[in-house]
């Protein structure tokens, strides 16, 4: 129970993250180089990139951390196990880098890594905690369940002329082959013996748990980890109330603070202060979860009240400005006046119906 829960929300939180995309910037324009090409499609040499992030993902919340290398021919590797060496003032580093079977003899600066902790403290006794308390309670209801379906039978023998030791033995030896025929096979055939009668009754009563007291169990446990992780269960169990403002939140308080540590993390390893500085940097583009229509008529207000121009809405969505000279001009009321040409009477009154 407690690998289906943990599974089923990491990779929950691993399929969204895969479906992002982590573009290269530099100032306002967007590059695809090499980079870009190994952060969104082939990472190494043995992965794409769906499955790369997958794994970041499962490795990151499994251990609390994961640590991303980079090899001699550029290519990004996730690290299995690693021995990290904290220090007060100087840069940690990383030694017994361990990719698969193969163990990097060098040493790993804290800048020369993605190296990204989940949380605080380790999820995992957390998990253990919650797991002891629901695991016995499902163990309980379970062996409820168990002795409420039993079916129980009884054997009356005759013991005179039973007592010898030899005879007790065959006897006990043909109880055991007729409970083992009884339970291995859907036909049954038992001879009969004299002095010797089986009976059987059913256990299936009124009392005990059902199993759906099983179900909320486990139903329950799984809530109380998607809690943890910051899933809301209605998205795993596929609820369509509310589904907008569920996945809303779930992007605003999940996703997005984990991707813009990831993010964090790729412009300190890519790129030196000088450069991000001048806008280069990675930029990690979410899904979207918005419908067009809404999103067009969030775009539609935001220009139309000359708040933003339409290359500064093109830019806050994630995509280049455009080289139409109207997209730098702001704009008011429904009918897109030009605000910097509207002056005397009848442009001005035009303007503001």
């Amino acid at each position: 129970m407690k690998k289906l829960v943990l599974d089923t929300c990491i990779a929950f939180l691993g399929r969204t993250i895969s479906q992002s995309e982590f573009r290269v910037k530099n100032g306002k324009t967007f590059v695809k180089d090499e980079l870009y090409y190994r952060l969104n499609v082939r990472p190494n040499k043995n992965m794409t990139a769906s499955t790369f992030w997958e794994t970041f993902v499962h490795k990151l919340i499994y251990d609390n951390e994961c640590l991303i290398i980079q090899s001699d021919d550029d290519d990004l590797l996730i690290a299995d196990d690693f021995q990290h060496n904290e220090y007060a003032v100087f840069e940690d580093t990383f030694s017994n880098v361990t990719v698969k079977d193969y163990t990097f003899k060098r040493v790993f600066k804290q800048s020369d890594v993605i190296h990204l902790r989940y949380r605080n403290e380790r999820l995992t006794p957390l998990i253990d905690g919650l797991f002891t308390d629901y695991g016995d309670l499902f163990g309980r209801i379970l062996s409820s369940q168990k002795r409420k379906n039993q079916i129980r039978g009884t054997v009356d023998m005759d013991m005179i002329g039973a007592k010898s030791p030899q005879h007790q033995a065959k006897l006990q030896e043909f109880i055991d082959n007729m409970y083992k025929a009884i339970g291995e096979k859907d036909v049954a055939i038992i001879p009969q013996q004299p002095g010797f009668k089986y009976s059987e009754t059913s256990g299936g009563g009124t009392t005990g748990q059902s199993v759906d007291e099983i179900n909320k169990v486990t139903n329950g446990f799984f809530n109380q980890v998607a809690m943890a992780l910051g899933i809301p269960t209605s998205l795993v169990y596929g609820d369509m109330a509310d589904i907008e403002k569920q996945t809303k939140n779930y992007m605003l308080f999940t996703i997005n603070p984990l991707l813009k540590k990831l993010a964090d993390e790729a412009n300190v390893k890519f790129f030196e202060q000088e450069e991000y500085l001048s806008g280069q940097k990675i930029d990690i583009k979410s899904i979207s979860y918005q419908s067009l229509f809404d999103l067009a008529t969030a775009i539609d207000k935001l220009i139309s009240s000359s708040g933003f121009t339409g290359n500064e809405i093109r830019l806050e969505a994630g995509y280049e400005p455009s080289d139409d000279p109207n997209l730098d001009k702001h704009y008011i009321t429904k009918n897109y006046t030009e605000m910097n040409k509207v002056e005397g009477g009848d442009e001005q009154n035009d303007g503001e119906n």
